[in-house]
């Protein structure tokens, strides 16, 4: 199944709002910038399309840019599931370097954590 870009940040925003998660759409050309106790997540999302290497890549580079050096930031990429492969291309160690999270959102909106955890006060709680 196909998911739109708008899909996956839909399900991201409502899953991290149901975490207590403050979340804005569209922010200075950020997909999602989510607010809780003083911690900032900025995440970046693509949906399926054919060439999902390429633009999990141009995600990276997005969230590169928006690195402002603020401890209290951390960063996601945010894919359908079948973009996973791509996404997780870029080693672990790079990501948790970067403070950088993958999630993955699957067919039926659910979320799930696929790389990179980051600092645990940052990163929601997984559905169990």
């Amino acid at each position: 199944m196909t998911l739109r870009e708008a899909e996956v940040v839909a399900a991201f925003t409502a899953w991290l709002e149901a975490d207590g998660w403050h979340v804005r759409h569209e922010v200075d050309w950020i997909d999602v910038v989510a607010t809780r106790d003083g911690r900032t997540l900025v995440a970046e999302a693509k949906g399926t399309t054919t060439s999902p290497g390429l633009d999990v890549d141009t995600a990276y580079g997005q969230l590169l840019r928006r690195m402002n050096g603020d401890p209290a930031t951390s960063y996601a990429l945010v894919v359908p599931a079948a973009a996973t492969r791509a996404a997780r291309r870029v080693s672990t160690h790079v990501l948790d370097a970067l403070d950088i999270a993958v999630y993955a959102v699957h067919s039926d909106e659910s979320i799930a954590l696929v790389a990179g955890a980051g600092p645990a006060e940052t990163v929601p709680a997984v559905p169990g």
